[in-house]
């Protein structure tokens, strides 16, 4: 009874482009876009979440929609503290007494003053204690990776703002690396090749739904055309061009590569011990990147790797940092503490 009164303790996956929030004893039960519109005038937040990520693009000069994170850091800190205290508002009812603790997951590249501002949001949004779990972690935890022995597991996290490679062997990261390369930039690498090859204008939004639907990192055995609506930047009028999936290939090659080239960095700095329970377990993809069509088959192409996608890649940043707050004895190694406390 006494931890029902204290306040459940959860989960947070601040992403640059989901932000979920898992609940001890409940699951996942929030995941929304990191989107906040606030009004122009007042400062006043009218939407967050699905509905904010509506807005994009469509807003009149009133309404602003941020996006509070940018390359997985906080890039706008009062919108980032608003939008983390709607989220555990919307999951956490009691608030009379309720202050839960939190664990929070950062990009496992961000600087100290960086993480000490996604500290401050989770304390100012109403944390008890706030602990700090790095995304690879997270990401192999919740795919079911085995962290805690003696062998080498390769994670790939590929986000909205950043994708994060890590080798880990018995509960730590044994070497990382973390590019500002992801999902927003194929969605950008979209919007400048339309506008240089097709001189067409594209919206993000319609840039990530190119992506999801015809976008691929490798050759697939279908290879599906699209139709794509922009503004055309010669007349101003609105034009339809049909494209094909291997030129949307062409398109994000460039953050594709720089993915790859992460992937193979981060081998090259692994141990030769490591490297050959690698070779045997292979690498396994998480985030919403792994989604990207062939982007398991490049990696397998370009590294000699097995590559296998995680059950559920959205989710599993989530899921790993959930259990670290369901196990939080057994996996309080894996979190990054601070001493201040309320």
């Amino acid at each position: 009874m006494v931890r029902g009164i204290i306040g459940r303790d959860m989960a947070v996956d601040l992403g640059t482009a989901n932000t979920l929030v898992y609940v001890r004893g409940k699951g996942v039960l929030l995941d929304e876009p990191s989107v906040v519109a606030i009004d122009t005038a007042s400062q006043e937040i009218l939407a967050v979440g699905h509905e904010a990520k509506r807005m994009i693009g469509r807003a009149p000069d009133t309404i602003t929609p941020i996006r509070p994170l940018r390359d997985g850091v906080i890039a706008d800190f009062e919108a980032c503290e608003q939008m983390l205290r709607y989220f555990i508002r919307q999951v956490h009812k009691r608030r009379y007494l309720a202050k839960p603790r939190l664990v929070i997951c950062v990009p496992s590249g961000i600087t100290a003053v960086e993480q000490r501002a996604v500290k401050e949001a989770g304390y100012q949004a109403g944390a008890r204690r706030v602990y700090i779990v790095e995304e690879p972690m997270a990401a192999a935890i919740g795919a079911g990776l085995p962290v805690h022995e003696a062998t080498g597991n390769m994670v790939v996290d590929v986000g909205g703002g950043t994708t994060e490679v890590a080798v880990i062997s018995l509960g730590g990261i044994v070497t990382s690396l973390s590019i500002r390369t992801a999902g927003d930039d194929l969605d950008q690498a979209v919007i400048a090749w339309m506008k240089k090859e097709h001189s067409l204008l594209l919206g993000e939004r319609t840039a990530e739904e190119i992506k999801t639907t015809v976008g691929s990192a490798f050759p697939t055995s279908v290879e599906p055309d699209a139709e794509i609506r922009g503004r055309d930047m010669v007349t101003g009028l609105p034009r339809t061009v049909t494209v094909s999936a291997s030129e949307i290939r062409q398109a994000i090659e460039e953050p594709i590569h720089a993915i790859v080239d992460a992937v193979r960095a981060t081998l090259d700095q692994t141990p030769p011990e490591l490297a050959g329970d690698i070779m045997d377990r292979g690498i396994v993809l998480t985030g919403g990147g792994a989604l990207l069509r062939g982007l398991d088959d490049r990696i397998r192409h370009e590294t000699g790797m097995p590559v296998h996608v995680a059950d559920e890649p959205l989710t599993s940043v989530a899921l790993g940092a959930g259990r670290c707050v369901e196990e939080f004895e057994a996996l309080q190694a894996v979190l990054v503490s601070d001493r201040r406390r309320y």
